[in-house]
């Protein structure tokens, strides 16, 4: 037993060859398995087509901290507003500067050619050009196929389903769809085709070639601006580092010169919206002023005529000395009324213009730009104008009841009615300071009338052109301003680097050398998994290991399989490897009967057809061969099977014994075939076999034949399903149970051991029917100390004489397990 648990010991350090053994012997599954995954992955590598990753760097430039109010940020483009690098990616990435983007590109009619089993997109090296009317509504997502014919000819087809009709020039979709098309025709090159679906001609370019072609088939396909800016929207904005304000924008694409185009359009889109918006302003303040000028100007004109006529009338050059100073106060205090009245001017117009335009502000003055200097007005104004834009961009991807769209009506509700209140109370207060220096205008008249006659008609004079002059004065310097303002405005960012096709000419997806790199990691893993998996789900005993995982009784005997087509190996293969493994097992039993004579060994399995029998017959063959004097008893009173292996008598057995019909020596019959070696046949079946072995009868038998013989060797019937074989076991010396590789139920024989350790029997493993190449197990044989002779012999060859040279096994005969 010490040398049971130190070899035990030793199989530990050989579990992990054990497993590889265990691998090798499906080798074909890994070759299989990786041969079709790498064929797998050429073939994903060659026909998927390549992406490639396109980017383009924007500086967001950072003002930082301003003291500036709100007024002065949105004016005339004096300072700008302070960046926020989240505030940038999100414009960069909405739908509305997407949607400008691809309007501004020629994308909407998409080229592709056929190589093979894959599609690859074309773009600048299209060989022909669909030119089209864009005022004419035309199917999108119509895929028409076009194969050159000759140099002046080419065939178009079309195939599809509920195909709807898209007006480019109004930006929209037609009313209906055509719910099926199936569209042929052969053109002329610069005629036009035209049908209830499309209308355009077909030109070549400086990129065709007659000899490429004309052997390939082209395909083209009007696409709505909608669609092309959802298939755009996928990219990928980042900063370049966590310090950083530059932005880094990516795109993955199958085309590389269409994804640059729209990259390099994307960020002049960027930079020209903020620029617009300055402009937007500037503009509508040289509007609003070229008005107010116009209707001055005619007021300064007249006023100077009638200074100059009066003056060259009663010859009164200047003015004097007391009506000078009446004369310039008076002066100051209208040039207040005037800018107020202005002021209150621009107040109503804004507030009507507020009232009346629902949809957008895009005529609307800044505050500012009239030198109103209210920070509550500024802010509510610029918030109006954000709640606008925001909602323009919302309103190319919902509805007008969409609630996102409906939260910010609601919003621009709420600031309007707060920028109402707040010019309505500027106006109450302007009309009450316009009053007051109206007053004090009137009572510096009254000081004027005291003047001579000449002198007040002239300061009158004076006055009219006066105003009309300083407004016409102020209203020039606002318009300079603004001019001055638009001419000088830039972008608040910059680009750095432009994207560029000779940057990223390397495709980032299919990775092949990952690809291939996977499909050997797989072709390996799916066969190991299969491997494991069915060796996991596996109920038979198929190693050592399952066999001492359920008990600690010692394993005495390992059988190899036997091709033979005699159950009598012993005898008529004496040589035999097989032979060999029972005398090993002999050996075994010696040290586990611990010198005993006689000895009465008794062989039992869960069920049949574990090979109880044929160990039962060789092992007696075995200890005969010995030239000891040995006899086998056939208990197996209810399916008896030993007489027909060796061609006797079963009419007189143990059962005519034990009922006392026949002697001992009558039921004592020789093998014929081994001496030394008598057998006891099962005899006729009793339909009482377990009281016949219960019997006192049977007691006198074992007594009598201990008298006669060396050993004795009991086949049983199986333990799983009778009892027989636990009323034989108080006159045994050594019990055998046969576990069967790949028969053996592991639950079923886990059961029976248990019950057996549960009465208190002793009992010893034999594991039977070894197939050195299945599942491993025949790797176990090297590592046993008392199993290692006829490994040796069977691994060597040349050593016993059923030795054949190994023969290679194809791979159909390995599928059906046949050497």
């Amino acid at each position: 037993m010490e040398n049971f648990e130190n070899f035990n010991q030793q199989e530990e350090s050989l579990d992990i060859k054990a497993i590889l053994f265990k691998f090798s012997k499906y080798w074909y599954l890994f070759a299989i398995s990786v041969f079709v995954a790498v064929i797998i992955a050429f073939l994903f590598n060659k026909y998927t087509s390549p992406e490639y990753e396109v980017t383009t760097t924007v500086l967001v430039k950072d003002k930082g901290t301003s003291n500036l109010d709100p007024a002065t940020l949105l004016g005339l483009g004096f300072a700008n507003t302070q960046q926020n690098i989240e505030n940038e990616i999100g414009k960069l990435n909405s739908f509305s500067l997407a949607y400008k983007t691809v309007q501004d590109l020629d994308f909407q009619v998409s080229y592709s050619l056929s190589e093979g089993l894959i599609t690859k997109e074309l773009y600048e090296k299209v060989p022909f050009e669909v030119v089209f009317d864009t005022t004419i509504p035309q199917a999108v997502g119509l895929k028409y196929n076009l194969k050159f014919i000759n140099k002046d000819q080419f065939t178009l087809e079309a195939e599809g389903e509920m195909v709807k009709k898209y007006n480019f020039a109004k930006r929209g979709f037609v009313s209906g769809k055509f719910e099926k098309v199936d569209y042929k025709g052969t053109f002329h090159l610069g005629q036009l085709v035209q049908n209830k679906f499309n209308s355009f001609k077909i030109i070549l370019n400086s990129n065709f070639d007659p000899e490429e072609d004309f052997k390939n088939e082209y395909h083209f396909v009007f696409t709505d601006y909608v669609s092309l800016t959802k298939k755009y929207m996928g990219i990928k904005i980042e900063p370049i580092n966590r310090q950083a304000s530059i932005l880094k924008i990516t795109l993955k694409s199958e085309n590389l010169d269409k994804s640059v185009a729209y990259l390099n359009m994307l960020t002049k889109q960027y930079l020209n919206s903020n620029l617009e918006m300055k402009n937007k302003i500037a503009e509508n303040t040289i509007k609003f002023i070229n008005g107010q000028l116009g209707i001055i100007s005619d007021s300064l004109q007249i006023a100077q005529k009638d200074l100059q006529q009066y003056r060259s009338n009663k010859e009164i050059m200047d003015l004097s000395f007391q009506a000078q100073q009446v004369f310039q106060y008076m002066s100051d205090l209208e040039k207040q009324r005037a800018e107020l009245e202005i002021q209150s001017k621009y107040y109503d117009n804004l507030r009507s213009y507020i009232q009346k335009n629902e949809d957008n502000l895009n005529n609307m003055v800044a505050p500012s730009a009239m030198g109103i200097q209210d920070p509550a007005l500024n802010a509510l104004v610029a918030q109006l104008i954000q709640l606008y834009n925001k909602k323009a961009e919302s309103l190319l991807y919902s509805t007008e009841k969409s609630p996102t769209i409906l939260t910010i009506n609601s919003q621009i509700i709420t600031t309007k009615q707060a920028i109402i209140e707040n010019v309505t109370n500027i106006i109450d207060n302007s009309k009450e300071t316009i009053k007051e220096l109206t007053g004090q205008i009137n009572k510096i008249s009254d000081e004027l009338n005291k003047l001579p006659f000449t002198q007040l008609q002239l300061v009158n004079f004076e006055r009219r052109f006066k105003l009309a002059d300083d407004l016409y004065t102020y209203l020039l310097q606002k318009r300079g301003d603004a001019q001055i303002t638009k001419a000088s405005n830039t972008p608040d960012n910059e680009i750095i680097d432009k994207a560029r096709a000779d940057a990223s000419n390397i495709p980032v997806f299919p990775k092949k050398s990952l690809n291939y790199l996977i499909a050997l990691i797989l072709g390996l893993a799916f066969p190991i998994a299969y491997v494991l998996a069915k060796d996991y789900f596996n109920d038979m005993i198929v190693e050592r290991k399952d066999v001492e995982t359920a008990t600690k009784f010692p394993i005495v005997g390992q059988l190899l399989h036997s091709d033979k087509e005699t159950q009598l190996v012993i005898a008529e293969y004496p040589k035999s490897s097989i032979s060999e493994s029972f005398r090993s097992m002999r050996t075994n039993i010696q040290y586990v009967a611990k010198g005993l004579s006689p000895v009465t060994v008794m062989v039992a399995a869960d069920m049949a057809s574990a090979g109880k029998t044929f160990v039962s017959i060789n092992l007696a063959s075995v200890y005969a061969q010995y030239g000891k004097k040995t006899v086998l008893l056939g208990f197996d009173l209810r399916k008896p099977k030993i007489y027909q292996d060796f061609k006797l008598s079963n009419d007189k057995g143990l059962t005519s014994y034990l009922i006392g019909k026949d002697s001992l020596d009558d039921i004592i019959q020789n093998s014929g075939v081994i001496d030394h070696l008598d057998i006891i046949m099962a005899g006729s079946v009793p339909p009482n076999p377990a009281e016949l072995i219960a019997s006192d009868k049977n007691a006198d038998l074992f007594a009598e034949l201990k008298k006669r013989y060396d050993y004795i060797v009991i086949d049983t019937p199986p333990l799983g399903l009778v009892t027989d074989a636990f009323l034989l076991m108080p006159y045994t010396d050594v019990n055998l149970f046969i576990v069967r590789q790949n028969y053996t139920h592991k639950k079923v024989f886990a059961s029976i051991i248990k019950d057996i350790e549960s009465r208190g029997q002793k009992m010893n493993i034999v594991i039977n029917d070894i197939l050195l190449e299945d599942g491993g197990y025949g790797y176990y044989g090297y590592g046993y100390g008392y199993g290692y002779g006829y490994q040796y012999g069977a691994q060597g060859g040349g050593y016993y004489t059923d030795d054949k040279p190994r023969k290679k096994r194809t791979f159909l005969r390995r599928l059906m397990n046949k050497d």
